[in-house]
């Protein structure tokens, strides 16, 4: 059965708030929490940009739910210590922790002066460092030279269950690539014959037993206007292709790039709708390519009356 999370927006929402929605979405039946991870927003509108390792440990202790979070090892944070992060949460909360791999935006690695790689050096990055991560939870000491360094380096904190490393994939391409090496994978929500190509490629590239996992980008809210408004104003500079995201490397530039958007352009890459009967059916037709979860992202900022009327009037049509 697939279960929903409530996505917390670290780049829209100030830490403190995200514990209250995300205390608020599982008294009203969500099913887990997926986290982003930000060290930039995208747009000055959204305006935040919380430290969400620190903010899991707080959130997972106020809540019984299971929890993912993103991440980009390899620049901004050394796969040591990304292992050593992964390690001490599962050890806290065992059975509650999967983390999705990626690899990752100029928008949060370029603070570390490093060049920024291009996408065939950064999968092969990604993959470094998963194997790394894979082999420290293990409890070996591991060595590595290559596109990161690692000395001697072993985790004396391990926990009973090792997490699941997902791969975060949006195009067939990668997540063709994704299958021989995760154990499951993310992805986002497209126009249904290319998402339904993502998790095929995924499925005959070695991942035909493993779980994918699904967030989807909506905007509910009281009426059609207010809820088109609403992603204008928040979500405008995330709709771009993949290549396109991951090299821009400042606010300033999403922001630049998003200047021509048009409402209607919104509409491929967010669901918008004032209609919880409309949000209903394409959820339907998502549960068609047989994710395990589906975590679903109110971009707008209302998400109190997104999570209690998803909680307690979608929801439930899926139990």
């Amino acid at each position: 059965m697939t279960t929903f999370a409530y996505h917390a927006s670290h780049e829209q929402f100030r830490p403190s708030e995200l514990l209250r929605y995300a205390a608020m979405a599982e008294r009203v039946g969500f099913d887990a929490i997926a986290s982003s991870d930000h060290f930039h927003p995208w747009s000055h509108r959204q305006g935040q940009s919380g430290f969400s390792f620190a903010w899991l440990g707080a959130a997972m202790h106020a809540t019984s739910l299971p929890y993912s979070v993103v991440c980009a090892p390899g620049q901004r944070y050394h796969p040591a210590v990304v292992a050593q992060a992964i390690a001490t949460l599962a050890e806290m909360f065992p059975g509650r922790f999967d983390i999705n791999l990626g690899s990752g935006e100029a928008l949060n690695e370029n603070i570390t002066g490093e060049k920024w790689p291009d996408k065939q050096t950064r999968n092969e990055r990604l993959l470094e460092c998963a194997e790394i991560i894979r082999r420290l939870l293990n409890g070996e000491t591991v060595s590595h030279k290559g596109l990161v360094t690692v000395e001697t380096a072993r985790l004396y904190t391990l926990p009973e269950q090792k997490p699941r490393l997902f791969c975060a994939a949006v195009s067939k391409e990668t997540a063709a690539w994704a299958g021989s090496w995760a154990d499951g994978l993310i992805t986002v929500h497209q126009p249904y014959e290319e998402l339904k190509k993502v998790v095929d490629a995924f499925r005959s590239n070695g991942g035909a037993d493993k779980p994918v996992h699904l967030k989807v980008q909506l905007s509910y809210a009281a009426t059609a206007e207010q809820a088109l408004e609403g992603a204008y104003e928040q979500w405008r500079t995330n709709i771009f292709q993949g290549t396109v995201l991951g090299d821009m490397p400042t606010p300033e530039h999403f922001d630049a790039a998003a200047e021509f958007v048009k409402r209607e352009d919104l509409q491929r890459m967010v669901r918008v709708s004032a209609s919880l009967e409309e949000h209903a059916e394409w959820i339907k037709q998502d549960l068609s390519l047989g994710f395990e979860r589906i975590a679903l992202h109110n971009v707008n900022r209302e998400q109190e009356a997104f999570i209690s009327d998803f909680g307690r009037q979608v929801l439930p049509r899926f139990s």
